[in-house]
Formats: C-alpha cells, sequence, structure tokens
C-alpha cells in the first residue's frame, strides 16, 4: 500500500509523520524549505502538560531541559496582585506547569528523531502545487529543483494559514482577520521573579506610542525572556526605535525605575487571526494544524491545538493503513476536531468584546477585573473556559446504551489521567507512556496488585476472564492494571483510545459492554484486509 503524503514540515506535519510510522505507517512528508529551520528567539509555542508529554513520547527528547517549566504564573493589574498560580513550591497548584519552547528548538527535535526512521522520507525543496484524486489513492506533484509526482494512500496538508492544499480542494476558510496584535522582543536579562511568568495589565508607568494596556512576560532557559506587548487595533508601525523605548520602559517599570542590563535576541509582530476550515476531510485529503484552524487570542495556544489535530488523525489513518478504508472512523476525525476548535474559537470571541473593549461602565462594576484576570490567566495556562483540552463526549465514536457503565472522574471522551500502571510484561509504566501504538489499551482497577508480582495475581480473581474478553476484541488491544484511577471503585475497566481519550468505565469485567464499546470507538467492524507494506518514495 502506498504512503500516506504529509504537506509540510512544521511542528504539525513532522509530528504526524512521526505518530504514524510509531504505528508502522510508511509517509512521504513534502517540506518545501531547505530542510532546517531559522533560529528565532522570538518565536515560540506553550505546550499544555500532555502535549509536551505527547512531544517527548515520539521524539525521545526530554523537552523540559530544552524549554522552560514555569515556577509560577501571576496576574498584576496597575501595582495589584490580582492572580497567583504557583507550580514549583511547598504548596504547588494542582494545574501542571504549560512548557514554553522556541518553536525551531521543538521542530529540531522532531527532525533529529525522523533522521533516524526508516518509515519516513523528507523530500526538501519539494512545493506542492497539484494534487489528484482518485478512488484507490492520491497523486501529488511537486515542483522545485527534484519536482516530480507522488503517490499515496491518503495525503494530510499541514502546510499553515496559506495551506496549498485546502486551495487546492477548494475549502473555504471563513474567519476574522488580525483579532489581536502583539509586539515581541526576546532577550536576555534579570527580571525580579525567578522563573515565573507575569500577565500585567495597565501597568502604572507611561508606554511610548500607541498601547492598549498589557504586557506578558514569559521565561524561558539561559535567562531569556519573551515580552509581548498588546497593541490597539489597528495598523500602526511598530519602529525599531518604538519597540527599544517600550523595552526599556517596561524593564524600568519592574525593576524600581532602573534598567537592568539587557541583551536583545530577537522581535517582532505577532498578528492572531481567527479562522475556521469548513471541511477538514475531503475524501483522501485532510487539513491540520493552521491549515484548518487559527486561534491564539487571550494567549490561548493555537499550535497545542494544531499537535492534537496530529495526535487525533495519526491513529485513524493507521487502522486504515493496515486494515483497509473505514470511513465512519476517519469522518469521525473532522467531526471531534473541527467541534473543539469550534468551541474554543466561540469562548473567545464572546470574551474578547469583554476583555478588550476598555472603558465603559464595565470598567467600574466591582469584581470585573478579577473575572477578566481570572479569563485571561485560563487562556495563557491551559485551562477552563478559554484553554482546557478539548473532549469528545458527541463524538460518532462513543458507544451507546452500555448497562455496565459507571462514572469516573474522567468524563468519556476526554483525556485519560496518566497513572502508573502494570504492562503485561509485569513492568511498571506510565499509562500515558503505552499511548500512540496503535492499540486500545484496556486498564483494570486493582488495589494492591503494585505490591505483588504479575505472576502471582495474573491468573486469580478477574484476570483469566478480562484477558479473554480483551483477546476478543475486534481491535488490538492491550491490558493493563492500575491500583488506582481517579473516581474509580476497585475491579472498574477502563476502555482508552491510542490518543489517551477515554471511551468507557466499566463496572467489572463485562465482555459484551466493552465488545461494543471497543467496536464502535473504532467506527464500527473494521475490514479483516491487512495493509501491505509499501516503499516510501515517489512513484
Amino acid at each position: 500500500m502506498d504512503p500516506v503524503i504529509v504537506v509540510g514540515a512544521g511542528p504539525v506535519g513532522l509530528t504526524l509523520a512521526l505518530a504514524l510510522a510509531r504505528q508502522e505507517v510508511p509517509c512521504v512528508v513534502l517540506d518545501e524549505g531547505p530542510g532546517k529551520d531559522e533560529p528565532r528567539a522570538a518565536r515560540t509555542v506553550v505546550l499544555r502538560e500532555d502535549t509536551a508529554a505527547l512531544m517527548e513520547r515520539l521524539s525521545g527528547v526530554p523537552l523540559s531541559r530544552l524549554g522552560a517549566h514555569w515556577a509560577g504564573w501571576r496576574s498584576m493589574r496597575r501595582k495589584q496582585v490580582m492572580r497567583e498560580v504557583v507550580f514549583d513550591g511547598p504548596e504547588p497548584s494542582p494545574l501542571p506547569s504549560p512548557l514554553h519552547i522556541a518553536q525551531h528548538v521543538l521542530t529540531g527535535a522532531l527532525r533529529e528523531a525522523l533522521a533516524d526512521e526508516r518509515l519516513v522520507k523528507i523530500a526538501v525543496e519539494s512545493r506542492l502545487d497539484a494534487l489528484e484524486q482518485e478512488p484507490s489513492g492520491v497523486t501529488a506533484h511537486t515542483r522545485g529543483p527534484k519536482g516530480t509526482w507522488w503517490r499515496g494512500s491518503y495525503l494530510v496538508g499541514c502546510d499553515g494559514p496559506r495551506s496549498t492544499v485546502r486551495k487546492l480542494q477548494d475549502i473555504r476558510f471563513p474567519g476574522r482577520t488580525a483579532v489581536e496584535r502583539h509586539a515581541v522582543a526576546a532577550l536576555r536579562t534579570e527580571l525580579p521573579w525567578h522563573d515565573e511568568a507575569l500577565l500585567h495589565r495597565m501597568p502604572p508607568w507611561r508606554m511610548s506610542g500607541p498601547s492598549a494596556g498589557e504586557v506578558t512576560a514569559r521565561p524561558l532557559p539561559d535567562g531569556v525572556w519573551r515580552l509581548d506587548w498588546l497593541l490597539p487595533p489597528g495598523k500602526d508601525l511598530v519602529t525599531p526605535e518604538l519597540l527599544l523605548n517600550r523595552i526599556r520602559e517596561t524593564l524600568a517599570g519592574w525593576s524600581g525605575g532602573t534598567v537592568p542590563p539587557y541583551e536583545l535576541l530577537d522581535t517582532g509582530v505577532h498578528t492572531v487571526h481567527h479562522r475556521l476550515a469548513r471541511r477538514w476531510r475531503a475524501d483522501r485529503v485532510f487539513l491540520a494544524g493552521d491549515a484548518a484552524h487559527l486561534l491564539g487570542a487571550l494567549g490561548t495556544h493555537g499550535l497545542d491545538e494544531g499537535l492534537r489535530d496530529a495526535d487525533n488523525l495519526a491513529w485513524k489513518l493507521a487502522v486504515s493503513w493496515h486494515h483497509g478504508p473505514h470511513e465512519a472512523l476517519l469522518d469521525s476525525y473532522q467531526a471531534e476536531r473541527r467541534a473543539v476548535v469550534a468551541a474554543r474559537l466561540r469562548a473567545a470571541d464572546q470574551a474578547l468584546p469583554v476583555l478588550r473593549g476598555g472603558g465603559g461602565l464595565r470598567s467600574y462594576v466591582p469584581g470585573s477585573s478579577k473575572g477578566h484576570d481570572t479569563l485571561l490567566t485560563e487562556g495563557h495556562l491551559g485551562h477552563g473556559q478559554l484553554g482546557a483540552p478539548g473532549a469528545y463526549g458527541d463524538s460518532p465514536l462513543a458507544p451507546r446504551d452500555l448497562e455496565g457503565e459507571t462514572p469516573v472522574d474522567t468524563a468519556p471522551g476526554a483525556p485519560v489521567t496518566d497513572v502508573r500502571v502494570t504492562a503485561e510484561d509485569g513492568t511498571f509504566v506510565r499509562l500515558r507512556d503505552r499511548l500512540g501504538r496503535g492499540a486500545l489499551l484496556v486498564v483494570l482497577i486493582a488495589p494492591g496488585t503494585g505490591v505483588w508480582e504479575r505472576k502471582h495475581w495474573a491468573k486469580a480473581g478477574l484476570m483469566p476472564r478480562l484477558a479473554a474478553a480483551v483477546t476478543a476484541l475486534p481491535h488490538p488491544a492491550e491490558l493493563l492494571v492500575a491500583e488506582a484511577y481517579p473516581g474509580a471503585a476497585a475491579h472498574t475497566v477502563l476502555l482508552v483510545r491510542p490518543d489517551g481519550h477515554l471511551v468507557t468505565a466499566l463496572s467489572g469485567v463485562r465482555p459484551a459492554d466493552l465488545y461494543a464499546a471497543a467496536e464502535a470507538a473504532v467506527g464500527g467492524p473494521v475490514n479483516a484486509r491487512a495493509g501491505a507494506g509499501a516503499s516510501v518514495g515517489a512513484p
């Protein structure tokens, strides 16, 4: 069978290629660039804790050494601290600290992992200019020094906001332009707080030029900080002189009136757009990342959502590649991911007039500032209305009418909590470490099993019956055992998708319910036809 063609070699395209390779699916990555990324210290990304774990699992690189996990977060208005979150301290927040990392560093880690991947070919200086579909596959043409035709089973456009794939498929991309603009600077300096991110609204010093009265400081490794100044609506030019004045005024304001020594590394203007593609699938062609959606206002994490697109789509393409086309499963990618991103865009669009309206009666309503800071904190930290990871509770893959379903702290369709589990070989691993392999995960909650070797309980109690039920499932599954899971009673059985979202929780071993849930999770009966291997390259 032909490889999957991935158009675009940014973080989303490279992540998708790695995720497919981990599930034994070959792919070709069409990279219009030279195969490396220009270092830009001011172009950074913020990843939620579970997305950062996904990147580490795929790349094999401990990204916490290449980026910065914030020790805390504070939100200030004028001189008053409105909200403070401590991630690293005697009384840390239950919220995990996000990871802040330069985008070229993240992309470099992914490229290094792909360099040793036998199932992935990266074709540099290959710009897509034509695309044809037929019932059995996709043919793409690239121009450049090595321009040629490429044959694939599926094609995924991860080629950014100006996606050629989207345009060739005539998919509309409606939305709003320039929702927010920020002047950005990356610099090395020492600030009064160590490794803490800060959102400062209406700072009590005067700023040069047009200002919207909001500045954000986010730490990176080696004493580097990214500073963002929100700009007022319009197209005012941000000159180098203006930006230098902003830097000095802000550093002096935070440092008691004296500008501390600093080294300016990079600058830019970041413009946020809100757009959502009408369709994310056109037969054998899919869109992911910025090709499918643009978001990022109010501190929300646009790339984080793109990486979740790749995680969601990879296992579904793998099932179809190995077992034959499964339309319901492939359709669920758009149904799940587009709904989540659309909800996040709606939440941001509803909050924008309140948070960015400025002036008026709302500025004087008691408590309104505190509510505003809470919303902005949620956006920046990746939780709550603006930032929490999306759940697929209304997914077409959700099982219906299971008699033995029981509630746990994780709702069906939501990402599971990472707990320690015992694998089939008796080793202790994290639940997250077993994701992304193409198999469903069946987790039995059995208190006390952690203190005994697996051989003492693997053939006792519920285990033989559960093992037989897992073997009989319509899709490959791995049986794991956990001593505890939040909100789960003893002998609860969890069914988890390859991307880490909960399918269902059952009270005890219920083979019929487990089979029905597993069948629903992969979109219904899967064709038995096995996908044949394919060489990776141009025809």
